[in-house]
């Protein structure tokens, strides 16, 4: 998938191309009251979500809401003992930084679903640089565009999901 044109890419991003990076486990095991709380925040009542006994005879037991898959990966903002604050999709920042774009909008999301998620699953990820533009300029400014890939996978290793973001970091066009 990896989309480069290598002569305008320099080495050290070309080279973390398909890399997977920033690997890590979420901080607290998937579980019912945040599930419950999302469900009744949009008014899904899908039995799936709160029935057992329906859940067990469609799905082997309780899963989470597929659209909550990045709910699991998403740091808090401040926890005990923490020097920084965490983000989420820390290519992306490394990005801009690299290229020295300070401005930056997700232009597509796709997610690609495995197995479920369940509670008590504790989801680790990891994110892979898939393609970085050559540069280009749009109505907004002048930037590149990049795809990046969070794989995510339960405390068995298997596949839940896979997220695909592409990112626009850009400098504002001069007025």
């Amino acid at each position: 998938m990896t989309d480069v044109q290598q002569t305008d890419l320099p080495d050290d991003v070309a080279a973390l191309l398909g890399t997977r990076q920033y690997e890590q486990t979420g901080e607290f095991p998937v579980e019912r009251g945040y599930i419950w709380t999302s469900c009744a925040s949009v008014e899904n009542g899908n039995p799936l979500y709160w029935d057992d006994d329906a859940a067990a005879a469609i799905t082997d037991g309780p899963i989470a809401p597929p659209t909550m898959l990045s709910v699991w990966f998403r740091p808090h903002h401040w926890a005990p003992g923490r020097t920084k604050v965490a983000l989420p999709l820390q290519v992306h920042f490394d990005l801009k930084e690299r290229f020295e774009l300070p401005e930056a909008v997700m232009t597509d999301n796709t997610i690609v679903f495995y197995e479920p998620v369940r509670p008590g699953d504790v989801i680790s990820t990891a994110q892979v640089l898939q393609s970085v533009s050559a540069e280009k300029t749009t109505k907004i400014g002048t930037g590149r565009f990049w795809v990046i890939d969070v794989e995510y996978r339960n405390q068995r290793g298997e596949l839940v999901g896979v997220e695909s973001y592409t990112g626009y970091g850009y400098r504002k066009a001069e007025s």
